[in-house]
């Protein structure tokens, strides 16, 4: 058996009294933002996806593209802002937000995910999440250049659609149909 570190510790705060809370997590995570500081919209990003918050991910999403727009070019690669939609959690096992949404049983979030970061066509998304995309302000990128999210793999080399498939219940239906496969190779999804 394999032994975790841990620093426990007993704990007070907003949130009431916890005896022998496990803070190292915590610190890990605050000593990774200390030295990658640009990461700190990531995370948040991957918490809303565990945490099924919509608003709260088309909220960031919108002030990234702001903050993109005002990057002046001279700036040049060194400026090249991080990808939040694609990004992989390196302290996560390389896990995507698609990945979080899919592990935490968070179907609004992988429609959405779906939406603005895969090819994905839109006559395979129920009206009700089209309308509902459009309603709350989303718009479909250019994917042009860039990674369908279902693509991307973690550590382990699964795909969101592999941990669909290793967790099963509600995502069943979604393997089934072939919604997290990307299109390759002449495959379309069953609607």
């Amino acid at each position: 058996m394999t032994r975790e570190e841990q620093v426990l510790c007993n704990l007070n705060n907003e949130g009431g009294f916890q005896e022998g809370f496990d803070i190292l997590p915590i610190l890990k995570e605050e000593s990774y933002l200390k030295a990658f500081p640009e990461e700190r919209r990531c995370r948040a990003f991957l918490e809303f996806c565990a945490e099924g918050d919509v608003g709260a991910i088309l909220d960031l999403i919108n002030s990234e593209e702001d903050e993109n727009a005002s990057i002046s070019s001279d700036e040049g690669a060194a400026a090249r802002p991080i990808d939040v939609l694609r990004y992989q959690d390196p302290m996560g096992s390389l896990n995507t937000g698609l990945h979080v949404a899919i592990s935490n049983g968070r179907e609004e979030i992988v429609w959405l995910l779906l939406f603005l970061a895969s090819n994905l066509e839109l006559h395979y998304f129920p009206p009700d999440i089209v309308q509902a995309a459009r309603t709350l302000g989303a718009t479909r990128e250019e994917h042009t250049g860039k990674v369908d999210i279902r693509v991307l793999e973690n550590s382990e080399h699964g795909t969101a659609e592999n941990l669909a498939q290793q967790l099963g219940g509600v995502w069943q239906p979604w393997i089934q149909s072939g919604r997290l496969r990307p299109v390759m190779d002449g495959f379309l999804p069953i609607v």
